[in-house]
């Protein structure tokens, strides 16, 4: 029996695990549109901008652990999904590609959309390839999956010329390819150990990657046993919090706050993740290095690299008892008045259902929640780990499809939702269960604040201009309403609270444009 090789290849995917594809196709993938209609077990899921693919994507993988399909068009198709997948790269986010090219024999044309997509891919991939035929596709595919998994985890880009994709292949699936997993590194735990056990205050403990509860607590064991301080990295792919789990301080965003939280420090055991480094480069820093001179970093866990084994064996290797939970109070009562950052994150924290997962980009906005958010129900968080904003509105929808038996909750900057807001569609055509919370302040606030920073203390019109929001207003109800997502506006504290009661008895998805 016969098959062409963008079948064969999908059933490659389909039997190593793959079940959802983000798609945004074009003219170069029409093979494989008609075989995701022939192949039954592969959600296909239309994404009206590639950043909302490739976003999807990336929350989808951090949640499951397993990579999705993007399927792309051509260089210019995956250019628009760049960005979110910088962010699934700095969050080791298992994806697999597929961009469509050219024919083979068409390339030499340069016909007007052909580019040099290898160039594109490789900032963004820790792996790549260009089959020339079908089987090879086949066998790609294999390979991209197992590298996509990991360890480390990651982006994987198949580059797939079209006469690769129509041509007629046998129907005969490659082997499949094993995944590498991560385990501890004995030397590493054994450096680890014989660091953090002479404790107290200038030993520390850096956690990154994807912290799931055996993670936290082994962390929590950790700190019991030997005193030394734990940071939570500043932006996490994937953090599981609330009441009943151990809690950390997250390194602060600004250099100068990081740095005193660092002082002292002379020994740092880094977890699935790297030495911490400024987010920008500052003329005041002279440096972008925030660990305390002289301070030796010690690695536990490479980041992209899942760090609980690493944690799980250095807790054993320092006889850390288990971990003994600290009783924590309510949280304070909300009061009523008008919205600001403080009391939406702490009314959200109050509403916020059980087993949820919170999508944060709220930016300035989130500052509420991140003080409240610990002292909500158990929840996971997904976090902007590269920076690049319009990863919210994307990061819900892939997280509502990866996890539909759990509520999703986006905290959304208005700035940095309007990047990616055609992905507010893509939730009402999915029917997914999100509520979107705008935190609408009508302002880069991020950028008001850095102007400070740079002494700009009076910014004139055209600073403001660049850093303002209003005039005219973005009106998030009626856009959500013009994509099918109903919505409302809140002013007060008490009218978020009433929304957000009864948007719990509505299903589908919602947003409240909450103007701070």
């Amino acid at each position: 029996m016969s098959t062409n090789g963008a079948r064969l290849a999908l059933e490659t995917a389909h039997a190593a695990g793959v079940d959802t594809c983000f798609a945004n196709p074009g003219t170069t993938e029409m093979d494989w549109v008609i075989a995701l209609e022939e192949i039954h077990g592969i959600r296909s899921v239309l994404c009206l901008f590639e950043g909302v693919a490739t976003g999807a994507a990336d929350a989808y993988g951090r949640m499951t652990g397993r990579p999705a399909l993007t399927l792309l068009h051509l260089g210019p198709g995956f250019a628009n999904g760049i960005a979110n997948l910088h962010n699934a790269r700095r969050a080791g986010s298992p994806i697999v590609n597929l961009i469509g090219d050219h024919a083979s024999w068409h390339l030499a044309a340069d016909a007007p959309l052909t580019s040099d997509i290898e160039s594109l891919a490789s900032p963004v991939s820790q792996w790549i390839a260009r089959p020339d035929g079908p089987r090879e596709l086949a066998e790609a595919m294999a390979q991209a999956v197992a590298a996509a998994s990991g360890s480390p985890s990651g982006v994987a880009s198949l580059i797939v010329p079209q006469d690769a994709a129509w041509a007629e292949a046998d129907l005969d699936l490659p082997d499949p390819v094993k995944a590498a997993r991560t385990v501890a590194d004995p030397e590493r735990v054994e450096a680890a150990a014989q660091c953090l056990a002479q404790g107290g205050p200038g030993v520390g403990l850096l956690l990154g990657g994807v912290l799931q509860r055996e993670s936290l607590e082994a962390a929590a064991r950790i700190r019991q046993k030997t005193g030394c301080r734990v940071w939570l990295d500043t932006f996490l792919p994937r953090l599981r919090e609330g009441r009943g789990l151990p809690a950390f301080d997250p390194l602060p965003y600004f250099p100068e706050q990081a740095m005193e939280s660092l002082a002292g420090l002379e020994n740092m055991v880094l977890a699935g993740t790297r030495a911490p480094v400024a987010f920008f480069g500052y003329q005041s820093l002279g440096s972008g290095e925030l660990l305390p001179d002289g301070c030796e970093a010690l690695p536990l866990a490479d980041p992209y690299t899942d760090s609980g084994p690493g944690l799980i064996a250095l807790a054993a290797a320092l006889e850390a008892p288990p971990w003994s939970p600290a009783g924590s109070g309510p949280l304070p009562p909300v009061s009523d008045g008008p919205l600001d950052a403080a009391n939406m994150g702490l009314t959200v924290a109050h509403w916020l259902p059980d087993e949820a997962i919170v999508v944060n980009e709220a930016a300035t906005s989130g500052l509420g929640w991140g003080i409240h958010g610990r002292g909500a129900a158990p929840h996971d968080t997904l976090s902007l780990t590269g920076g690049a904003i319009g990863q919210g509105i994307p990061n819900a929808v892939g997280a509502a499809i990866a996890c539909p038996d759990k509520p999703v909750v986006l905290l959304q900057a208005d700035g940095s939702g309007m990047y990616t807001l055609q992905g507010l569609w893509t939730l009402a055509r999915e029917a997914l269960n999100v509520t979107v919370i705008v935190c609408a302040n009508r302002a880069y606030r991020i950028l008001q604040a850095e102007l400070q920073r740079s002494g700009q203390t009076q910014p004139g019109p055209v600073a403001l201009g660049l850093t303002d929001l209003s005039g005219p207003n973005l009106d998030w109800v009626r856009l959500a309403e013009g994509m099918g997502v109903p919505g409302c506006r809140v002013e007060r504290s008490e009218e978020l609270a009433r929304a957000l009661e009864q948007r719990s008895e509505t299903p589908g998805p919602y947003l409240i444009e909450a103007l701070l």
